[in-house]
């Protein structure tokens, strides 16, 4: 894992560390103990055992150096399914779901996802900007380097086009790698004059003019939603458009977004409450990578994915808060990973690994983000705990600091 040059000048130095947990070119888990990781231009040149690093690397008289026995490191985590662009609220929702009042019962009644597209086309591109970048900045904090936005709020083309741009200006100054998704099949508008018009609309409209702002195309297919006849469409233009596709599927009941997400070879298939045995061999027997969303099942008293039981099959599973308004205010990549050890039953490593190199792979950064390893990016996450696992044991836990492209930009050690 070090440095293959001697002597390499250096501007970031994370040295004295307990431990430093990733996952290897090879994908297996690895675990460092007293270890050292080095950096210049916000690229890792050396990360391995502190004295072969020390071996290797010259910090710059200007360099920063991070220095503690007692911290840990982990990869900076990618957070690959958020709807961190929106305005308003939907306290008023929660507080009817907690008086039995359901998701979709809501939904049905105008509430849902209606309700925040309202709040989103009347807030205009720069309340969403300083709305989304609060929120990422945020993110980052809690040690979030990556952070997948969708659409899906606005629902014509002016507005789902100025949540992309929103999306990656508050990437910027967030100081987060933002990967852009057009969510545009996400519910069917009021002015539309059904579901299938709507999607003309999209084909139309929507999809070419919102297409070059996006690196992904997204749908929700589900019943009260869209049906896999109205998304096979927009996928296959999507994706005739360079687009990468992601699929919501399968949160309340199978509607076929599994076998229609293998057929047109998705980057993912996102949520899997109500997934079955059947849909988990699919997707174990294709590429797809299966996001699971615990927070969202949590918050609305749904069945956990089947994670423990797609990583069995052979599956790949990466983890996401799904931070949204309505279904998931959450916005801790660390909670989702105590979540995912104790109610989707995964170990400590494998929650690490589908927070870091698993969601990487869905957004097609799998080269650049994901792990600690010479030539990707320095980002980095330092835990205040000697061990790693404090990650996903403490629930609620707060990064010491956190490295962002090379930059110390969170945490009290770097104030």
């Amino acid at each position: 894992m070090g440095g293959s040059r001697s002597d390499v000048p250096v501007d970031l130095l994370v040295d004295r560390l307990a431990t430093l947990a990733t996952v290897d070119a090879a994908g297996a888990f690895t675990v460092l103990r007293d270890a050292a990781l080095a950096a210049v231009d916000g690229r890792i040149v050396a990360v391995g055992p502190r004295d072969e690093v020390l071996r290797t690397v010259r910090p710059t008289e200007d360099a920063v150096v991070l220095e503690r026995p007692t911290w840990s490191a982990v990869p900076g985590l990618v957070d690959c399914h958020t709807h961190a662009v929106h305005a308003g609220s939907r306290i008023e929702e929660f507080d009817l779901r907690t008086q039995g009042a359901g998701y979709e019962e809501i939904a049905a009644a105008g509430g849902g996802i209606r309700s925040t597209v309202r709040a989103t086309r009347a807030a205009g591109e720069t309340a969403l900007t300083a709305l989304a970048t609060r929120r990422l900045e945020r993110m980052r904090r809690l040690g979030t380097t990556t952070a997948e936005v969708k659409s899906g709020y606005g629902l014509d083309a002016s507005t789902e086009a100025a949540m992309l741009r929103a999306a990656r200006a508050a990437g910027t100054a967030a100081g987060v790698r933002v990967s852009t998704t057009l969510l545009a099949l996400h519910a069917t508008p009021p002015e539309a004059l059904s579901p299938d018009a709507y999607v003309g609309d999209v084909l139309a409209g929507i999809l070419p003019a919102c297409a070059p702002l996006a690196d992904a195309a997204d749908c929700f297919l589900e019943r009260g939603a869209f049906t896999a006849e109205q998304c096979r469409p927009y996928l296959e233009a999507a994706r005739e458009l360079g687009l990468r596709l992601r699929l919501h599927a399968d949160q309340f009941s199978e509607c076929g977004a599994v076998p229609l997400a293998v057929e047109l070879g998705a980057a993912s298939v996102d949520h899997l409450e109500a997934t079955g045995p059947a849909g988990v061999a699919a997707i174990a027997a294709s590429d797809l990578t299966a996001v699971c969303l615990p927070a969202a099942a949590l918050y609305l008293d749904r069945p956990m994915p089947p994670a423990r039981l797609l990583l069995d099959a052979g599956a790949r599973v990466a983890l996401s808060t799904d931070f949204n308004p309505g279904s998931a205010p959450c916005d801790s990549l660390l909670t989702i990973m105590t979540l995912a050890c104790t109610q989707l039953h995964l170990s400590c490593a494998e929650a690490l690994a589908a927070s870091t190199a698993a969601p990487a792979r869905v957004l097609g950064l799998e080269g650049e983000v994901g792990r600690l390893a010479p030539g990707y990016a320095a980002d980095v996450v330092l835990l205040d705990d000697p061990d790693w696992r404090v990650a996903a044991y403490h629930l609620g836990h707060e990064p010491a600091a956190v490295v962002s492209g090379g930059r110390a930009v969170a945490g009290s050690a770097t104030a």
